[in-house]
């Protein structure tokens, strides 16, 4: 798709107090008040259907993409990575809130035919998402504090207190997480996904969860989105290391490392993280690729609403 002449361009670069716009037509920099009012008035200065691109941050920019997407603007996100990398090759030197205001609406009119649009996801996703890394970061904070505890005598009791505390609360997530995925209709894709070794129910939520935010074309696409595909870096004869985007949800590549890591000692997927052990690659890489085969696994029960029929997997392939 390619940009209308008359179409307004729009950079924006997100903070948590304000947010820095550029509009190409006007070429002006403005200044607004990150908050929900604020923006909304602001949003109705712009024309019909203007071409907003903003900076994903980890939740500031949230509230101006919900109501740009709502007032019928077309809206893309752009990862600070892929702004970074912009910024070097086209030589800019200068870093900061105006200036990035500026190369978001630069790299929207030079990029936009690449781009996808933004569409907002299920309730039900994000409330997912935000239980799974609430939980992640309780687990985190409690084994650092009974670390950090548990060579002192004067805290024995203290310490049994803080167990029971984290064991009502991980109890009281996991209930909100069974009733959250009933209730948005992915407790079967759970099902699916728990049948397959080493995928258990955490980590079958997870990828139920991911599953939920697009209608991916293929398994590849799907392995894109948890970013575990593969950066290639090769010129002419040369074969560069091969390294994970990592541009997806990390809390759902954990997830499936852990799950990896007990498949791998399973009847069924041992001869196959072995293979690659015998040619040659390291235990963290051939536990990354048997998680990308599990989660291509789940993708496949999820897509064809399927149940899980395990096969002999005596060796790995390319695909994997």
């Amino acid at each position: 798709m390619t940009i209308l002449t008359s179409q307004t361009v729009v950079g924006i670069d997100v903070a948590k107090a304000e947010i820095a716009v550029y509009r190409s037509d006007l070429q002006t920099i403005d200044t607004v008040k990150n908050d929900r009012t604020t923006l909304k008035r602001w949003l109705k200065t712009l024309p019909a259907q203007s071409a907003i691109a903003i900076e994903a941050t980890n939740i500031y920019h949230l509230d101006t993409v919900d109501l740009a997407h709502a007032m019928g603007h077309q809206v893309y996100v752009v990862d600070a990575y892929r702004v970074s990398n912009y910024r070097r090759g086209i030589g800019q030197r200068a870093k900061n809130d105006p200036c990035d205001a500026r190369l978001l609406a630069r790299y929207l009119t030079n990029e936009q035919h690449e781009l996808r649009l933004w569409c907002p996801p299920p309730k039900a996703y994000t409330t997912l998402k935000s239980l799974l890394h609430r939980r992640a970061t309780l687990v985190r904070n409690h084994t650092a504090l009974m670390l950090s505890w548990i060579d002192e005598p004067l805290l024995k009791e203290a310490l049994a207190t803080q167990q029971t505390a984290f064991e009502q609360a991980i109890k009281a997530i996991q209930k909100l997480l069974r009733k959250v995925s009933k209730d948005s209709g992915i407790a079967e894709n759970i099902v699916r996904c728990k049948a397959i070794e080493g995928v258990g129910e955490l980590v079958a939520t997870g990828l139920a969860t991911s599953y939920m935010r697009g209608n991916f074309a293929n398994s590849n696409a799907f392995i894109a989105f948890l970013g575990m595909d593969l950066r290639v870096d090769d010129s002419g004869k040369k074969n560069g290391p091969r390294y994970l985007t990592k541009k997806g949800d990390p809390e759902i590549r954990r997830l499936a490392h852990i799950a990896a890591m007990t498949a791998s000692r399973s009847p069924r997927w041992k001869p196959f993280y072995e293979s690659y052990l015998a040619r040659g690659f390291s235990k963290t890489q051939a536990l990354v690729v048997l998680a990308r085969k599990l989660c291509r696994v789940a993708f496949a029960l999820m897509k064809n609403q399927s149940e899980y029929q395990p096969k002999p997997m005596l060796q790995g392939c390319p695909a994997t």
